[in-house]
């Protein structure tokens, strides 16, 4: 025996050491990869360059450091993802770029939300006042990626590709039956009419108000798509919207009988209209330029220090309680953001970009604060993304001015909680039971091994009640709305931008830089310098980050339309306390 514990201990010291000098190694040969990967030195474009646009993932607000860009590790890429603010900033430059004499689209499978899409819509139809060319290629194209492709010279598609041109459609995804069979009881308390993001838990299938408000906004998107392709395409909107409702192009030359594309082919077929722009032989090989390699090339508008700063503060994803992280939009963390702008004497105005479904009701509230309390110091305007709806409409109500794209889903304003109680799955299922002593009538209150009792249902119901009514007096108060109207047009219901700009929840339609334009005149300031925020942190700690990046990645690759769903049944397990947040699963193909 005391043999035994000698080779046991000299084992267990022996691992504890080589696992010690192996992560020293690991380290080691990690900061190695990071230091070998420095920021390359900026340089010009290639003359007779083509900006390629390939644009068939998720698009971030801000580009994040990735220290392993352009590395492969077990066949995963690394690649950078370049955010909507690089995007736009990029294309910007490539209009006035000498290099650059075209643009290039891959994007059938553009990955983000519609308003996103415009922005970089937009952006293009600004890119082609330099009478600089745009092509488009695809293996097929959603209807996202068609909107975006729409503005080029010329459209190609494969000839076994198709044109997802069908109208919209918002799939919800319900809980209710899911939860009954493993005996879970989910216990919702809510305030708004329309507030559907508890009906996944109450119903098996859509209200008939949350049919009528979801075909209300598909409605109105669907109008800002029609009329988009029209003028582009040059078709009329009575045609377009015929194609989509009687789904007419679903093959390639199908879509070039009603003038959708100018060309079937392949991808030599874009080249080769590259070619004859560009003016050089077909043998010759194009010099094409990726978004995250242009973004190296130096930038030719040049820009003082002693200039006014405009801060742009990014905010992407649910609304979270302390500092969250890259993912989501931590209230401390936002909290303190706010407070450290509105100190600074530099930052004369800010941008606040807003790209969130919603959250928690604390989270929400303490940002509310900062935001307010900025505003009084300094103008705050708030650019909408795809969504500011619920917390992401209530951290924005107080704002200075407030810009949404026409297809920016906001509103929502609207409180529930969702609690459940898994007594019949510990009892009946598993066979576990509970008992308990406590010093009072609620000492137990909140225990999710049994429902909540009438009294108990009325205190988190009043909660409930309290918050909406914070909430809708937030909104008239920092809209400067009449309180009947607030609680007409609250209700939880969701609205478009356009929706939102009539009732008066939205100041004007536009994007990013409408809102830096408004920030700028707001301070009488023709002088100015962005300054982003978070700022990109490029430690060289952040491998760690971009290794769980890739390996996210590669799960969506495994799980494919079935992702989305992962997500879904992810972010409800992770709901706590009372939450501000439109619907779950509004997913809009």
């Amino acid at each position: 025996m005391k043999q035994f514990f000698k080779f046991f201990f000299a084992s267990m010291l022996g691992f504890i050491v080589g696992s010690i000098v192996l992560t020293f190694l690991m380290i080691g040969i990690l900061v190695g990869i990071v230091s070998s990967v420095s920021e390359p030195e900026k340089k010009e474009a290639s003359s007779n360059s083509v900006l390629e646009l390939s644009l068939n993932y998720a698009v971030p607000e801000q580009t994040n450091f990735n220290p392993l860009a352009n590395l492969s590790f077990g066949g995963m890429d690394m690649n950078v993802a370049v955010g909507l603010n690089d995007i736009l900033h990029l294309i910007k430059k490539a209009k006035t770029d000498k290099n650059i004499k075209g643009i290039y689209i891959n994007a059938g499978t553009f990955g983000s939300g519609i308003s996103t899409a415009k922005q970089v819509r937009d952006a293009l139809i600004d890119f082609k006042e330099s009478k600089k060319f745009i092509v488009a290629y695809a293996d097929a194209y959603s209807q996202k990626g068609y909107y975006v492709a729409s503005v080029a010279d010329k459209i190609v598609l494969n000839p076994a590709g198709i044109v997802e041109w069908r109208g919209l459609n918002a799939q919800i995804m319900f809980f209710k039956g899911m939860l009954e069979k493993i005996g879970v009881e989910v216990q919702v308390f809510y305030d708004g009419r329309f507030k559907t993001a508890t009906e996944p838990f109450r119903y098996d299938k859509m209200s008939e108000s949350n049919k009528i408000m979801t075909l209300a906004l598909l409605k109105d998107i669907q109008g800002n798509y029609i009329n988009a392709v029209s003028a582009s395409r040059n078709i009329d909107t009575s045609i377009v919207s015929r194609i989509a409702d009687s789904m007419l192009i679903r093959t390639a030359y199908q879509a070039l009988s009603y003038h959708f594309i100018d060309e079937v082919g392949y991808s030599d077929a874009a080249k080769k209209f590259i070619h004859e722009k560009l003016k050089t032989d077909d043998k010759k090989k194009i010099n094409f330029i990726s978004l995250s390699k242009y973004s190296h090339t130096p930038d030719t508008e040049k820009k003082s220090l002693d200039q006014d700063k405009i801060a742009v503060v990014y905010a992407q994803g649910d609304i979270v309680d302390g500092q969250g992280d890259k993912d989501n939009i931590g209230g401390d963390r936002y909290a303190a953001l706010f407070e450290k702008l509105r100190r600074d004497d530099k930052i004369k105005a800010i941008v606040f970009r807003v790209n969130s479904p919603g959250g928690s009701a604390v989270a929400s509230d303490v940002i509310w604060r900062e935001v307010s309390l900025t505003k009084a110091v300094k103008p705050v305007v708030v650019s909408m993304g795809d969504y500011a709806a619920s917390g992401g409409y209530f951290i924005s109500c107080s704002a200075s001015k407030i810009v949404a794209q026409p297809t920016t889903l906001t509103g929502s304003i609207g409180v529930f909680a969702i609690i459940p109680c898994a007594q019949k799955l510990l009892n009946d299922k598993l066979g576990i039971t509970f008992d308990h002593v406590g010093t009072g009538h609620f000492s137990d209150f909140g225990d999710l091994t049994r429902p909540f009792n009438d009294g108990e249902k009325v205190i988190i119901q009043n909660e409930v009640d309290s918050i909406y009514a914070q909430f809708k007096n937030r909104v008239y108060t920092g809209r400067n709305l009449d309180p009947v109207l607030v609680d007409s047009i609250a209700q939880g219901r969701v609205w478009t931008g356009i929706q939102g700009l009539a009732w008066g929840l939205v100041d004007t339609l536009g994007g990013i830089q409408d809102a830096i334009n408004i920030a700028a005149k707001m301070i009488k300031s023709k002088n100015y310098r962005l300054v982003e925020y978070p700022t990109v942190d490029s430690k060289w700690t952040e491998i760690f980050s971009a290794l769980q990046d890739a390996k996210d990645d590669e799960v969506k690759m495994q799980l494919g339309d079935f992702y989305s769903m992962f997500q879904q049944i992810k972010s409800v397990s992770e709901l706590k306390g009372m939450q501000m947040r439109i619907p779950y699963s509004i997913e809009i193909n």
